[in-house]
């Protein structure tokens, strides 16, 4: 999608939705480039968390870059925040234990996070959910987008 070497950047703002935690959910995502704009999103029908489908969609979001980028990626989730920018690094040297020696949670999306990341140039940044932030707003109706159609082909696949 672009060149980092030329420093142009693309925007990403990602959010997930759970109904019941644990329950269905779903990830949306929002990419701006230029003048141009791609919306993502899916989701799980079976019982998932808000916490995956937060990290569901900043993986799907870095993933769908076609080439090494720039990036700023705006999410309200603090957990994802937090996690790739002061947890990553001392869950892995951990061998994926918590400082309290416990597994860490949701470790395989973790595990993809840190590999998407890698290709990447990326700048984390928080946004407060359900504030009015039109981009943030966008990505909470195609989580729930994606929620919704993936209850639909669950249910139609019984």
């Amino acid at each position: 999608m672009v060149d980092a070497a030329a420093g142009r950047v693309v925007e990403i703002w990602t959010d997930g939705a759970c109904s019941g935690n644990p329950g269905p959910g779903g990830w949306g995502v929002l990419l701006r480039y230029g003048g141009h704009e791609r919306e993502l999103c899916g989701g799980e029908a079976g019982a998932t968390t808000n916490n995956r489908m937060e990290l569901t969609a900043a993986i799907e979001a870095l993933e769908a870059l076609t080439r090494p980028a720039t990036v700023r990626l705006h999410t309200d989730s603090t957990y994802v925040r937090n996690g790739i920018t002061g947890w990553l690094a001392g869950w892995q040297r951990n061998g994926w234990r918590t400082a309290a020696r416990q597994p860490v949670k949701n470790a395989d999306l973790w595990q993809r996070l840190a590999a998407a990341c890698a290709r990447h140039e990326v700048s984390w940044h928080w946004v407060k959910g359900h504030s009015g932030h039109p981009e943030n707003e966008r990505a909470d109706a195609l989580a729930n987008r994606g929620m919704t159609r993936a209850r639909s082909a669950a249910g139609a696949a019984r």
